[in-house]
């Protein structure tokens, strides 16, 4: 029946495909929960690899913080941890609606984001955190003392490395836009310099007031542009190749 793909049929009822995304979800929810489970049992070892980058201790102030943080943390992590079950849920469910090139194309798209993600999450972990950390923590200078909740440190840790990672999808996005032809590598090698400047202006902002530590942040972000750049110079050259039979 709908378990066994929604193209073994090419038009089927309206409710066959909600019966199959219902599958799609429950399939999905349960590997979150699973997941969740199994991360509940570290949550605190997985907090204490995300205050790693924490200058100072961590703090709670009500009773219930620490409980309900640690099952923010499980669930964070139990989403991580169902994340290739769902993207293949979601794959599952798109692909017998695509046609063969697009099947082809679109899930090494799908890893190659995955991978870009979890590259920008790591470069948070490892650069941005630590640097924006010591930075904003700086400001109080000698008069104030930080007193960090352990649930405003999860939070402002996840919004860093969720902004991290999608900012690295942006090679991703730049070929998607180049494919419709709404961004063109003309457009990206004229906005050069202002890609340059956004990159050392957001360096600015979330790094110490020192050279090394803004280069140490703006450096990659240009090197994203220019990747981007480079696939759409790409993929405007295989749209100049597949127009020409029709121009022909």
């Amino acid at each position: 029946m709908w378990r066994k793909g929604i193209g073994s049929d090419d038009k089927l009822p309206f409710t066959e495909h909600l019966e199959e995304l219902r599958y799609r979800l429950i399939v999905s929810l349960i590997g979150v929960g699973v997941g969740f489970a199994a991360s509940y049992a570290f949550s605190q070892q997985i907090l204490a690899f995300l205050q790693r980058p924490m200058p100072t201790h961590l703090v709670f102030i009500a009773p219930t913080e620490a409980f309900f943080v640690n099952l923010k943390v499980a669930l964070y992590a139990g989403i991580f941890l169902s994340t290739p079950l769902i993207l293949f849920q979601a794959w599952k469910f798109v692909a017998p609606g695509l046609y063969e090139h697009e099947r082809r194309y679109s899930f090494p798209f799908l890893i190659v984001s995955t991978l870009l993600f979890l590259v920008g999450a790591l470069f948070a972990y490892v650069v941005i955190l630590p640097l924006a950390l010591h930075f904003l923590i700086a400001q109080g200078g000698e008069l104030w003392q930080p007193n960090i909740t352990l649930s405003n440190y999860l939070s402002f840790c996840i919004r860093v490395i969720m902004a991290a990672g999608l900012i690295f999808e942006f090679p991703v996005l730049m070929y998607f836009l180049t494919k419709i032809g709404v961004v063109t590598p003309e457009f990206l090698v004229q906005n050069r310099k202002y890609a340059l400047l956004a990159a050392f202006v957001i360096s600015a902002v979330l790094t110490p007031p020192d050279v090394f530590s803004q280069v140490l942040l703006a450096v990659p972000l240009f090197l994203l542009f220019e990747v981007s750049i480079y696939v759409a110079k790409r993929v405007a050259a295989q749209r100049a190749v597949s127009d020409e039979p029709e121009a022909g």
